[in-house]
Formats: structure tokens, C-alpha cells, sequence
């Protein structure tokens, strides 16, 4: 039996997840940034996280090559970055605070938390490139998160 797209895509839908907004930079020094709603623990011991990354995303090829990238959890206040790291634009970083975590990587200042990580695999998952990687530095703030649900941005009634 076959299961269509569309048909998977609304099965997964039912499921509420935070959104991130991932970055890392190219060889040339470039910041690149997407967001991801696909991320989650791996392990504690060692600390592993991974996301999964669209081969066809402009993007890509940075997050293969790095070797390094960094998860900014976003604020039920992020709607905004989220869909600004979601479009096809160039300059994604101007508009935004950002310090420099590991290797230069862009963390969000204002994140929720900001997990930064060194590559350690990377695997064929289909259409997406599925990259684990080693915690090397968290940290964390305040608020609560920016959630995604049925195609549409929520957030937590506390």
C-alpha cells in the first residue's frame, strides 16, 4: 500500500512541534540560515541533537560542509524570524541580533535557547539530508515556545 504526500504530510501535520531556526556558514565566511521544525535529541551521553535538511534547500550544501551548525529555538515572539528563515531571500541575517558561537557560526540573541554543534554524521534520508551532531555549548533563556501545528503558527497557554 502507497501513501500519497499530500496524504503523509497531513497525518504529520497533527503533530506539534517547536520551530528553529538552524544556521551555519559557508566556506566563504557566509551566514546561512534556515528554519527547521525537524530536530530533536538523540542522545544525553554523549549530548547529540539532529536535523534534517531538504537537499534541494539553497542551504544545503553549507550544512554539509561546515561541519558545524547551531539550533536557535524560537520564542512564541519569533513568528517573524521563523518565516523570515523560511523565505528564499539573501540577507536573512541583516535585520536580526547575532553573536558568534562556534566557529563563527550566528547564534540568535534572543533565542529561547541555542544549541551549537559540531557535525559528527550525516545520513540519506530521502529527500532530506538527516545531520547529527555533538553538542559543544547550550544556552538558554526565557519565554515560552513558538509551536507549529496544522499549518499554523501556536503558542502555549500557560
Amino acid at each position: 500500500m502507497s501513501v500519497s504526500a499530500d496524504d503523509f504530510r497531513s497525518a504529520l501535520s497533527r503533530f506539534p512541534s517547536g520551530v528553529t531556526v538552524v544556521t551555519t556558514k559557508d566556506a566563504d565566511g557566509r551566514p546561512h540560515g534556515i528554519t527547521v521544525s525537524a530536530f530533536c535529541s538523540v542522545s544525553l551521553t554523549p549530548p547529540l541533537v539532529l536535523i534534517c535538511i531538504e537537499k534541494t534547500t539553497a542551504s544545503h550544501d553549507a550544512f554539509s560542509e561546515s561541519g558545524v551548525f547551531v539550533v536557535n529555538v524560537l520564542k512564541a515572539s519569533h513568528q517573524h524570524i521563523s518565516e523570515q528563515f523560511a523565505a528564499p531571500a539573501v540577507d536573512k541575517f541583516d535585520t536580526l541580533s547575532f553573536r558568534p558561537g562556534i566557529d563563527g557560526v550566528p547564534v540568535l540573541i534572543d533565542a529561547l535557547a541555542s544549541i551549537e554543534c559540531r557535525l559528527q554524521h550525516a545520513y540519506d534520508g530521502g529527500d532530506h539530508t538527516i545531520f547529527v551532531g555533538k553538542v559543544e555549548h547550550v544556552t538558554t533563556g526565557q519565554g515560552t515556545p513558538l509551536i507549529y501545528h496544522q499549518a499554523e503558527y501556536k503558542k502555549i497557554n500557560s
